[in-house]
Order: C-alpha cells, then sequence, then structure tokens
C-alpha cells in the first residue's frame, strides 16, 4: 500500500467549494473581536476559510458569507487585505 499523504480540505466560503488548505485563505476573528487575514493559518480564534480567487473574494463581499460564518461585521479592509495577498501572490 503506497504511502499517501492525506491532503487536508477546507470550504470556501463565498463558492462552497472543497479546496486544498494550501489553495485557501484563513480569515480569523479571535476572542478580542478584531477580524483579520490570517496568512499563517496559525493564529486563535474563529476562522473560515476563501478561495484564492479574487471572484471569491468579490462573492464572499457581496453575499457576507465571511460575516455569516464569523459572526460579526467584516471591515472592507478586510477584503481590500484579501485582495492584495492574492495579487501578490500571483506575481511570485
Amino acid at each position: 500500500m503506497a504511502n499517501t499523504k492525506k491532503i487536508p480540505l477546507r470550504k470556501c466560503a463565498a463558492t462552497g467549494g472543497m479546496f486544498p488548505k494550501k489553495e485557501m485563505i484563513r480569515i480569523v476573528r479571535p476572542k478580542e473581536g478584531d477580524v483579520s487575514v490570517d496568512l499563517t493559518g496559525k493564529k486563535s480564534g474563529r476562522g473560515t476559510y476563501v478561495s484564492k480567487s479574487e471572484e471569491a473574494v468579490e462573492t464572499a463581499r457581496r453575499n457576507r458569507s465571511i460575516e455569516g460564518q464569523l459572526g460579526t461585521a467584516i471591515p472592507d479592509q478586510v477584503y481590500d487585505d484579501l485582495l492584495h495577498a492574492i495579487r501578490r501572490e500571483a506575481l511570485k
């Protein structure tokens, strides 16, 4: 039997699709409350994931799906940070 490592999948808050964790960006709401983009995926708090595509981020913004997942209002700055992170990674 081959040694196949299981790839962790996460559900995109915007599209509902299942993707490998490495293809997602995490948004986290710690107990203190300030929602932020978690590029490391290791910050503590309630988290949700969105696909690394501008379309998914815009869909999440329109549908307020991240707000529903985290149970709080999401500032525009968080969406801007997501788009910036996606664009920066596309340049690599």
